[in-house]
């Protein structure tokens, strides 16, 4: 095959594959609020991120039927069919099951939407690669022309960019996850491929989300003096980032199989609900945590926040020990937003004119980055879902760097000492 026939097939195929990973995370999005309204009566939006108008008896009851439901599914798949295959493993060439693909990203979002503490980033990024995989198969066969090794995995890695992108409405941090993430490779090829495929779904999933932010902040530029709490505040978040991404590995190692699913995944989800009776912020995603660290400027709130911050990472983690799949996205900004905001308020009881939420933003981003080791991606997450303005990149690129680099040290000393 010719380069200019290689390059016609992959501009074809970005265009295709954006389109078909956009849909899809809008077709997903769509049921998360379905399942949403018909278990908690109420439509998620950024004004009203947690279901706290429903009685606390319909959230554990909601997340009592969800987790049961939840683990029947993912039993059955796990017992009756074709096992399920991660990002990683289908961005190195192995096939992702149609049926058990669909059925799987289905699951994730009505597990997600009745109030499981787990991120729904995850179910959109396996729809758009196994969508990636299906296109491929069918240019193959309508063509004849085979994609390099290299190629494939770049569409596989793009498409599931597309799909957070057009869940989050953030194009580049889609395609920095495909680029830093997957395939850990910089080129103007993967930039140019994983970019447009991500702008792609973002307009496609902006269809049913809008263009509005996923967070709302409050508006003000971030003033150069707070990079000295930057520096105490972007370490602190990196250490704690890395406790998490210990905790969720370890969980995903030992995660619950056959039949221990039945049994321990409702458990957790009534834990989880009963948590939420009192604590509706522990619901979901995180989006609810964060959204209220970020509305917070009261001291008077701060031990609530800490507490719901470790009771939101110690279900998140159990939940995936239960057998629940999901992505850990989310979570980690909720933690490190709440995080941020009680420095800030903290500051603010001895510094005048202290805006909490720039620190909640700050600590957010830092914890991400070193909970998934991508710098990148955490920065421009934060910027692209609140719609900061410039003034936030310097204090954001300073708490990121920092975190990263306190995480590389901790990895880097815990593996020495294993093998010591």
């Amino acid at each position: 095959m010719t380069k200019q026939n290689n390059n016609f097939i992959m501009a074809i195929s970005t265009v295709v594959i954006g389109c078909l990973a956009g849909t899809g995370a809008a077709i997903v999005s769509l049921f998360l609020d379905l399942i949403e309204k018909t278990f908690l009566k109420f439509k998620e939006t950024v004004t009203h991120p947690y279901a706290w108008t429903v009685s606390p008896d319909r959230r554990l009851f909601s997340l009592i039927i969800g987790g049961i439901v939840a683990a029947i599914v993912w039993w059955i798949i796990s017992t009756r069919m074709k096992p399920i295959v991660s990002l990683k493993e289908a961005a190195t060439g192995k096939k992702m099951s149609v049926p058990t693909t669909i059925l799987h990203v289905f699951t994730q979002i009505f597990y997600v939407a009745t109030g499981g503490s787990v991120g729904r980033e995850l179910a959109p990024r396996e729809l758009g690669a196994m969508l990636a995989q299906v296109w491929g198969n069918f240019i193959h066969k309508l063509t004849r022309v085979s994609l390099s090794k290299e190629d494939r995995q770049l569409l596989i890695a793009a498409a599931a960019g597309a799909g957070f992108a057009g869940v989050y409405i953030a194009p580049i941090t889609g395609a920095m996850f495909s680029i830093e993430i997957l395939l850990n490779k910089v080129t103007k090829k993967t930039v140019a491929v994983s970019l447009t495929m991500s702008v792609i779904g973002m307009l496609i999933g902006s269809t049913v989300k809008g263009m509005g932010p996923y967070y709302a902040v409050s508006s003000g530029a971030f003033s150069p003096r707070i990079l000295l709490v930057v520096l105490f505040l972007g370490p602190f978040c990196g250490a704690l980032g890395t406790i998490f991404r210990i905790m969720f590995t370890w969980a995903g190692k030992k995660r619950a199989k056959s039949r221990q699913i039945l049994w321990q995944l409702p458990l957790i989800s009534a834990i989880t609900g009963a948590i939420a009776m009192f604590f509706p912020q522990i619901m979901g995603n995180g989006r609810a945590l964060a959204q209220t660290s970020l509305d917070t400027s009261s001291a008077h709130i701060i031990e609530l926040l800490l507490i719901g911050a470790l009771a939101k990472a110690i279900v998140t983690v159990l939940s995936l020990k239960a057998g629940a799949y999901g992505g850990t996205l989310a979570p980690s900004i909720s933690i490190g937003a709440t995080t941020g905001s009680a420095v800030g308020i903290l500051l603010g009881l001895f510094i005048p004119g202290v805006q909490a939420w720039q620190f909640s933003v700050i600590g957010a981003s830092s914890l991400l980055a070193a909970s998934q080791q991508a710098p990148l991606m955490a920065m421009f997450m934060m910027f692209e879902v609140s719609h900061l303005n410039y003034s936030a990149l310097l204090p954001l690129s300073l708490g990121v760097g920092l975190a990263i680099a306190t995480s590389k040290i901790m990895l880097k000393y815990m593996e020495t000492n294993r093998q010591s």
